[in-house]
C-alpha cells in the first residue's frame, strides 16, 4: 500500500486545492457581430470562427 513519506504542508495542500474554486466563465465581444461569446468557441449566431465560415447561420 502506498504511504506518503512526508506530511503535506497546508501551503502545498492549498496550492493543490486552488484549482477547485468555481470561477465565472469568461466572455468576449465578437469582432464581427458584437455579440458576447466564449473564447475559442464558434459564434452560433453568425457561424464564424477565426474569420472563417464554419456553420450555416441560424435564422
Amino acid at each position: 500500500m502506498a504511504v506518503p513519506k512526508r506530511k503535506t504542508t497546508p501551503s502545498k495542500r492549498g496550492m493543490r486545492r486552488s484549482a477547485d474554486a468555481l470561477k465565472n466563465p469568461t466572455y468576449i465581444e465578437d469582432k464581427n457581430s458584437g455579440e458576447l461569446r466564449r473564447p475559442h468557441h464558434v459564434d452560433l449566431k453568425s457561424g464564424m470562427y477565426r474569420g472563417r465560415q464554419i456553420l450555416t447561420p441560424k435564422d
